[in-house]
């Protein structure tokens, strides 16, 4: 089955990762593919003693994609691509039963990622992997093939009131 998390509100990555342990609690093989970021973050941490669960993300922090110039751009759509082919190899060998793409669709919106190849793995991916996407906006076209689609919203956030990040809530 596919799933969705998208909206503008905080929470797709903390649900994707809620349902990556539970998984892992069963004894399933997770695969957690996380696009744009490449900073420190303390849910990583914690992943990295699970077992079942084997974390991808960039080689490096590249920052806010607003702030990036060409060539940062081109190496983080470098990564990406790397993070895709791999993890095609990976659900060829069927040694995983989830995958989770974070930030998927903002990497997919931004053309930091070869769509093609995004699309094969999104749309040929096997029924016996429970596929994850995550972010913003996603595409009608993923939304029509998913099996659940939930939208958080943003109410409010401490961020409006000029509130940074906060170690072990946001990061």
């Amino acid at each position: 089955m596919i799933q969705i998390y998208c909206g503008d509100g905080k929470g797709k990555t903390t649900a994707a990762i809620g349902l990556a342990v539970r998984a892992a609690g069963s004894g399933m093989h997770i695969r957690f593919v996380q696009f744009l970021k490449g900073g420190h973050t303390s849910e990583l941490d914690i992943l990295s003693r699970i077992p079942e669960i084997s974390v991808m993300r960039c080689q490096k922090n590249y920052g806010f994609t607003f702030r990036m110039n060409d060539t940062e751009k081109m190496a983080l759509t470098e990564d990406h691509n790397r993070m895709l082919r791999e993890t095609l190899d990976q659900i060829n060998t069927g040694t995983i039963q989830m995958l989770i793409l974070d930030e998927f669709f903002h990497a997919y919106h931004s053309n930091l990622l070869d769509k093609k190849l995004a699309n094969r793995l999104v749309f040929t991916c096997p029924d016996e992997i429970e596929l994850v996407l995550t972010g913003r906006n996603p595409e009608q076209k993923f939304m029509d093939i998913a099996d659940y689609v939930s939208e958080i919203k943003a109410i409010k956030h401490p961020y409006q009131n000029g509130i940074s990040a906060r170690l072990g809530i946001e990061y």
